[in-house]
């Protein structure tokens, strides 16, 4: 090739590279909208707001059916205080469904995401859009974010309206003794769900790294889910000592000082550090090792 050919093919190269970049921007690619239309259109986030929508009312139908809660027992739990007003049925729902079944759309919302576009051949396409990797990561990354908040406030709302609905709005009965106005239990209420979608976050962080290692989004799901209770599981061991600080599963129920007389924030800080620390790791080896993968589906 000539030095006038090499020159002639150098500056169409260049006329090519500026026109793409006059019409080209990453930031606007597979934008927050398009993502999270995509995401509320998917059969599994239908059935999973559908059953959180249901629980309140099967609790109800179980409290309606089977009696009054406590009835027989000698100690008095939240569980037992169900019926007494709408802010402990709402309480009630969130102590009964915290341990595992809020696991359950955290760990499908972000493990489901880049997994599913994986096993569908449809990663490779979005790619050669192109949307930059980073991008389409964060832009998924969001949009998992903002379905599993909104399925964590869902739950508490539907289970308020339902509970204020069949036993009437009034104080937060606490098994304790003593009584919390339904204004300052309204905010320990917001205060649980902050930090029990704070403390979610390391299921969602595993979810999220595995949805970029695997083109099977049942194993992401599965392995996040899986991980998530053997760490409940090692929480129960008491020989372990002082090494169940360490597991974000100790710290899970520690919302439950919110809705004590006298708000303690000490286990709720060391509970969200802990979570938001292993969290911001997955996260980051998500980024990384997604920027560095082979894509090939």
């Amino acid at each position: 090739m000539s030095s006038a050919e090499g020159a002639g093919v150098s500056s169409t190269l260049t006329a090519a590279r500026a026109e793409v970049a006059d019409g080209y921007r990453a930031g606007r690619t597979l934008p927050f909208r398009v993502e999270l239309v995509r995401q509320l259109k998917r059969r599994r986030t239908l059935v999973m707001g559908g059953i959180l929508f249901a629980l309140p009312f099967i609790l109800l139908i179980a409290f309606q059916v089977g009696g009054e809660p406590g009835s027989g027992n000698d100690r008095v739990n939240l569980m037992d205080t169900a019926t007494l007003s709408g802010a402990n049925f709402a309480a009630v729902n969130l102590f009964a469904s915290a341990g595992f079944l809020l696991v359950i759309p955290v760990a499908l919302f972000f493990g489901d995401t880049v997994a599913s576009e994986a096993g569908w051949s449809s990663l490779r396409y979005l790619l050669a859009a192109p949307v930059p990797r980073a991008r389409l990561l964060w832009s998924k990354l969001v949009v998992a974010l903002t379905l599993s908040f909104a399925a964590m406030v869902l739950l508490p709302v539907v289970a308020l309206a339902v509970g204020t609905a069949a036993y009437g709005w009034g104080p937060l009965e606490l098994p304790t003794g003593g009584s919390m106005p339904a204004g300052t239990a309204a905010q320990r209420l917001l205060i649980t769900v902050a930090y029990i979608f704070v403390s979610q976050l390391v299921t969602a962080a595993l979810a999220f790294w595995l949805s970029t290692r695997t083109d099977a989004p049942l194993g992401a799901v599965g392995g996040a889910v899986g991980l998530t209770i053997i760490g409940s599981v090692l929480d129960e061991v008491t020989a372990l000592g002082d090494w169940r600080d360490f597991l974000p599963a100790h710290w899970q129920y520690a919302w439950l000082d919110a809705v004590r007389p006298s708000l303690e924030w000490s286990d709720m800080i060391q509970g969200a550090s802990l979570s938001v620390t292993y969290a911001l790791v997955l996260f980051a080896l998500a980024f990384r090792g997604f920027a560095r993968k082979d894509v090939v589906s």
